[in-house]
């Protein structure tokens, strides 16, 4: 079965579906946080900024960070649709599947299934994202869209805790019963859905749609 989505999520360009699991592994679980180190350092390469320090020859020490791949691809995102009104489809592919592979390194860490992270398949998360009609995009809107959903980083940010609290609980009940209880379950799905809405708002700027205040 897969977690409920509302028809207001459906109109959304950005869609998310996580398998709802029947039983899981009280074992994995129990050393989840040891199993996802391996497909973190991998996910981390893709991402990770990179920091190098020199030292002038005035004796100032000054320490540089690169933004890394996603970084620069989001910049050179931003510029090709301020002056050129493109979305390449190559990039937008490679955006989507990294959009993947994150959220379900996400949902392994955060117990909602028990599958190992896979590089490629979609394994019991449905993720999927419109190509954008890029003509019908705003010029100048990427340069703030970052800013504009400044309301939901804060509301996500509150969300989050509970999200946190919640998953320890649930840690707890797997290991003892083998069962995440479905509410619980519903509500993290929907706090990433809300979150992967804002990604594709703010980064993967797919869209002109402003993201609903809605985990459904």
């Amino acid at each position: 079965m897969s977690s409920l989505q509302s028809t207001n999520g459906t109109e959304y360009p950005l869609r998310l579906i996580i398998d709802y699991p029947q039983r899981m592994s009280r074992v994995t679980t129990l050393f989840r946080l040891i199993l996802v180190i391996p497909i973190i350092v991998i996910l981390g390469i893709v991402s990770a900024q990179s920091t190098s320090t020199y030292v002038t020859s005035a004796g100032a020490q000054i320490t540089q960070t690169s933004a890394g791949i996603l970084g620069a691809l989001f910049l050179a995102l931003v510029f090709m649709l301020l002056f050129r009104k493109r979305y390449p489809r190559w990039w937008f592919a490679f955006l989507l599947e990294y959009t993947r592979f994150a959220q379900r390194v996400a949902a392994y860490i955060f117990l909602l299934t028990d599958q190992y992270p896979s590089t490629e398949d979609q394994q019991t998360v449905h993720l999927d994202v419109d190509y954008p009609e890029v003509e019908r995009l705003n010029r100048g809107l990427p340069l703030v869209k970052w800013f504009l959903a400044t309301p939901h980083y804060i509301v996500l940010a509150s969300l989050g805790l509970a999200v946190l609290f919640i998953t320890i609980v649930a840690y707890f009940a797997i290991v003892i019963t083998g069962r995440y209880p479905r509410v619980m379950f519903d509500f993290v799905v929907g706090f990433s859905r809300w979150a992967q809405r804002v990604n594709a708002y703010a980064f993967l700027l797919v869209t002109d749609k402003y993201p609903p205040f809605s985990l459904r």
